[in-house]
């Protein structure tokens, strides 16, 4: 008698389906995974958002969809980015607003958690970017010398969450000197929300 009429399969049966289900599942994500990296560039190219410095357009627990920024760089990119500043004037915009969200390694240091926030412009070794800046983004600056990179000490992007009351650059607390160009891992893409917070939790777990 067949499983049709409600009779069980045998055991062996059973198990060999079961294999062949998890096999299927394992391959399936294997191949999306491959697929997300010959577009991306990158492994892994999904990150999880941990904190609300980009809300309301990224939210703790999303899940981002990260590519090399040379991969397919838009018109008017420095390095592959796009800034806040060249996009204000061109309508370039992700995320909800003007600008690629990058994500990047502070002051280079691959064992710091990665930031990915919004490049805003790319000021050039040695600039006075005071003038440049939002004046809203200056906390209580009032000129250079009240910036702790300012002049730049490199060429690099000044960058910003967009939650967040201040420039990346900004404070004796500042998260990173301007961003080099090989300080960056890739640009954000698309977002899945909430997805993160699969990783997140497993995380926490360990």
């Amino acid at each position: 008698m067949g499983a049709d009429d409600g009779t069980a399969a045998p055991a062996g049966s059973r198990s060999r389906r079961y294999l062949r289900d998890i096999l299927s599942s394992v391959t399936a994500v294997a191949m999306v995974g491959l697929f997300l990296f010959a577009v991306s560039g990158l492994w892994p190219p999904l990150v999880a958002i941990e904190s609300p410095s980009m809300e309301p357009n990224i939210e703790t627990g999303d899940m981002v969809f990260v590519m090399a920024e040379d991969r397919f760089p838009a018109e008017n990119a420095s390095h592959g980015v796009v800034t806040a500043a060249t996009g204000a004037n061109t309508g370039y915009d992700r995320f909800g607003r003007g600008g690629d969200v990058i994500v990047y390694e502070p002051n280079g240091n691959e064992r710091r958690t990665p930031v990915i926030h919004r490049a805003m412009l790319w000021v050039d070794a040695g600039e006075n970017w005071y003038d440049r800046a939002d004046e809203d983004d200056l906390g209580a600056a009032d000129s250079c010398a009240d910036l702790r990179y300012c002049p730049a000490p490199h060429a690099g992007f000044i960058t910003k969450g967009d939650y967040n009351g201040g420039y990346d650059q900004l404070g004796q607390r500042a998260i990173s000197e301007p961003v080099r160009p090989e300080w960056v891992i890739g640009t954000a893409e698309r977002r899945v929300p909430k997805l993160g917070w699969v990783s997140l939790r497993s995380n926490a777990d360990e």
